[in-house]
């Protein structure tokens, strides 16, 4: 079986540790399409949990649900034992947790080198963490007063630990997102809200994914022999010309994010399937079903961006919306405008996040759209 695994991973250009991920990512999209027939709310919660579990056990090792337990646990405890500050406890805590992680594990080193660890799996679980226990912590205030975000998603209980565990392992999103907010996930397991009629077929918007996820790993495993970011530490590099240099650095960045955009339209694939990516009805006449909670990039929008402020619209779509509603506007008192010193704590949380990940590539490309914020 190794000597399996080494074939492939070489036919394709990867490591044996990133095809096993690439593998047990791609068994998410069977795995969400079966969470569908899971019956009662408690079975879809255990399944949900017990599943990510299990994947995320044969594609980071024993270590990895063990890494996933102490913010888990740390937010639960915050949400149990102080309400009130239950949302920036746990902020805290999390965020602590990850850099400590990424500084132990030596995260963006060991991916250049063909590694993969846990860590970017922890990324997506604390920003999933931290929206509950912010959402809990809302769900004490009254609602005059609040923002539309914080009134559709605040929490006027306390999660069950059966609940949480779900939401937070749900292996759907686990490992490469989207994130998306407990309440969803709740109604969805209870079908509730837009769950509680049959929802339309998912077959045709997961057919696409899968479609746009084949295109794009198509085009990186084309591009990549011969654009290689390595090439800029070779002397050959350096041999060359100003506008020779300027075109390799344009394609090498082009063909970098084709990787994201297969790994993303991958777990879109596999929100799709489950129904959880179902976000409501069209205006249109007749109204058509749309799909769009789990995306997490418009490839043509990014691709074709006039300006890069409408970059994080399209790029990495459901973190931006999280640092928007959990940072930014959270930094904005009421009645005063937006400045600096907003854009300047929205944009240090997400350098932060990304910290010392290969995903620093989606942190630089952030960090250049600062006039979206304002």
């Amino acid at each position: 079986m190794g000597l399996e695994m080494e074939g492939m991973a070489a036919a394709i250009g990867v490591s044996v540790p990133v095809l096993r991920f690439l593998l047990c990512f791609a068994a998410t999209i069977p795995t969400g399409l079966m969470w569908r027939a899971v019956p009662g709310a408690a079975g879809r919660h255990l399944y949900a949990g017990l599943t990510g579990a299990a994947l995320s056990y044969l594609s980071f090792g024993a270590t990895s649900n063990l890494l996933f337990v102490v913010p888990m646990a740390f937010g639960y405890l915050a949400m149990l034992l102080c309400r009130r500050l239950a949302g920036l406890v746990t902020f805290l805590g999390a965020f602590g947790f990850l850099i400590a992680c990424h500084m132990y594990y030596m995260s963006g080193d060991a991916w250049k080198e063909g590694g993969i660890d846990a860590t970017g799996a922890l990324m997506v679980l604390t920003l999933k963490i931290i929206s509950c226990a912010i959402n809990y912590s809302d769900g004490m205030l009254k609602e005059e007063g609040l923002r539309d975000a914080q009134k559709k998603y605040r929490l006027a209980k306390l999660p069950s630990l059966i609940e949480y565990f779900g939401y937070c392992l749900c292996c759907g999103s686990h490992f490469a997102g989207p994130v998306y907010e407990m309440k969803d996930y709740l109604e969805y397991t209870e079908r509730k809200g837009l769950w509680a009629s049959p929802t339309p077929s998912p077959l045709l918007p997961t057919l696409r994914a899968l479609v746009q996820a084949g295109a794009c790993m198509g085009l990186y495993l084309y591009l990549s022999p011969q654009f290689p970011l390595s090439r800029f530490s070779e002397p050959l590099y350096y041999e060359w010309g100003f506008w020779h240099r300027l075109f390799y650095q344009y394609m090498s960045g082009f063909t970098a994010r084709w990787k994201y955009y297969f790994i993303w339209s991958l777990s879109e694939a596999a929100i799709i399937i489950s129904g959880l990516g179902f976000s409501g009805w069209s205006d249109s006449s007749p109204p058509k079903a749309k799909w769009d909670r789990a995306k997490n990039v418009d490839v043509l929008g990014v691709e074709l961006a006039t300006s890069a402020v409408q970059l994080p619209l399209m790029w990495n779509i459901q973190v931006s919306t999280w640092l928007r509603y959990y940072v930014y506007e959270r930094l904005v008192q009421k009645g005063k405008k937006p400045g600096f010193l907003q854009l300047l704590g929205t944009q240090t949380v997400s350098a932060v996040w990304h910290s010392y990940t290969d995903g620093n590539k989606q942190s630089a490309i952030q960090s250049s759209t600062l006039s979206w914020f304002l």
